[in-house]
Formats: structure tokens, sequence, C-alpha cells
């Protein structure tokens, strides 16, 4: 950061400001307005499809706690901001994982909402904001331009697949909670749903601390990006083929994060990405 020129550490520390102020004063109420609006069109709908209203309690849990993070990253941004303007390093890993919250969990919130209700999605104008710091933290340094996008892109895809994986996860739960046959299961194509939604939740989990470790160039976050991206896609391509042939779904769901996994796994494992996202701080690992 101390290599970043003055200018640009004032911008990044007023985005800081500017960012983190949002979070914590006004992505609160439009979470709220969100919230609101999800669970009254579900409670419309889930009288003529009971499978739905599982998600009724579900989103009116997860909302919140998302708002929480959010809040907390809020925070953050702002009391890092004159550290930022120093450019102190370690604040590059600390920032990006506060503003993955809004990005990510925008993205989340905006899943249900795009579902249920027409218009503009309240949850995109969050995440479009918490791009704009991250993404900006990371482009606007002066470092190696294989770190700067390599860095760029493993942290997006990253971002984009703990989305994915704790939508899956979600939506794994609500069917689970409305089966026919409950408590029992009918069969692998539904007792499936119970393996692959806390690996889902836990690959997100996994993502989140990937994303802060990357950052900061330690070794061990590029292993967890692996360890995590591996494992979805070793659970999300068998769940889409029994989802398909076993029950009478039709939904794609597991597919739509092939793109991301494909990315994330050419971009850990390209040769000029994968020899600076491993070096620590100057320091080969093998």
């Amino acid at each position: 950061m101390e290599n970043t020129s003055q200018s640009k550490r004032t911008i990044m520390a007023v985005l800081a400001v500017v960012v983190g102020i949002f979070m914590v004063a006004a992505a609160p109420f439009l979470i709220q307005i969100s919230i609101e609006k999800v669970v009254a069109a579900l409670i419309k709908i889930s009288i003529e499809k009971p499978a739905y209203s599982s998600g009724i309690l579900i989103f009116s849990i997860l909302f919140p706690i998302y708002r929480g993070l959010i809040f907390m990253g809020g925070i953050t941004l702002i009391l890092i901001s004159r550290s930022i303007y120093k450019g102190k390093e370690w604040t590059f890993p600390v920032g990006l994982l506060a503003s993955a919250f809004p990005s990510a969990g925008g993205m989340f919130m905006m899943m249900p909402y795009v579902s249920f209700i027409d218009g503009f999605p309240i949850p995109a104008g969050i995440a479009m904001v918490g791009l704009l710091f991250f993404w900006s933290f990371i482009l606007l340094r002066n470092v190696d331009k294989w770190l700067k996008w390599g860095q760029f892109l493993v942290l997006t895809f990253s971002g984009m697949l703990t989305t994915h994986a704790l939508i899956t996860g979600t939506g794994n739960l609500r069917m689970l909670l409305t089966r026919p046959e409950k408590p029992l299961f009918d069969g692998l194509g539904t007792w499936v749903l119970a393996w692959s939604a806390p690996i889902q939740w836990i690959c997100a989990v996994l993502l989140f601390i990937a994303i802060f470790h990357i950052a900061a160039r330690k070794y061990s976050g590029w292993w967890l990006a692996l360890i995590a991206v591996t494992t979805l896609a070793a659970i999300d391509i068998p769940m889409q083929i029994i989802r398909l042939t076993m029950t009478s779904s039709t939904a794609l769901d597991y597919s739509y994060g092939l793109p991301m996994i494909i990315g994330l796994l050419f971009t850990l494992l390209f040769p000029k990405f994968k020899t600076v996202l491993q070096n620590e701080h100057g320091t080969e690992n093998n």
C-alpha cells in the first residue's frame, strides 16, 4: 500500500468512509424494506403453493443476519479509513472482507427479491455499493500486474461462488422443511438435499476466510479457495444429475454455479496467477 500514490490512497480512504456510512446508516433500512416485501409476497404465494411457506421463516432470519454482517463491515471500513490513507498494508485484507459482506450479501438477498417482486431489486443496490469499494480497493493499488489481476479474478469469483453456495444451501433447506414425507426422506432424490445444504454453507464460510487470506497473501488462502471450489464441484455436479433424474424437478440451480467454479479453478491453477497467489510476501511455497 505504501507504493500506491497518495492521491489513490486518498480516494480509497474516502470511498471507505462513504461506503462505510452507507453500510451503517442506509443498508439496514433498505434490507428491512426488502424483508417485508419478500415475506409479504411469500405469504400470498404460499396460500396456493404451500412449499414456499418455509421461505417466510428462513428469509426472516437470514436477511437480518446479513444486515448484522454488513453493519459491522461498515463500522470496520470507517475505522480503518485513516490507516488506508496512511498506506498500511494490513488494511487491504480487512477492507476487502468488510466490503465482501454487502457485495455477496446483496446478491444473496437479491435472488428471492427478483423471484417474487417486480421492479428494481433493492438488494442489488447494496451489492453494487459494496463492489464499488471491493473492486476499487484491488485495482487502485500499485502492485505487480499479475498479482493485481490474479487477486481481482480469484477474489471476485470467490465472492460470487459464496453467494451461489448460500443461495443453494438455503434452497436445500427450504425444500427439506416442506417435503411431504418429513421427518422421513423419500429416497436419494430428497435426502441428498440434507447432504448438500451444510456443505454449501461450510464452503461459503471457507471462501470468506479465503478472501481474507488471499488478500493478506497467505499461502493458506490459495488452499482454502481450492478446497472450497473443489468441494462445491464435487457436490453440485452429482446433485444436478440426481435432482433431474430421480425427482420431478427441472431446475438447473446447481449448474448456475459451474461458470464460477470453472473461473475460480482456472485462476487458481493458471501458472502465472498460481505463482503470485502462492507467493507469501516473497517466499515461494511448494
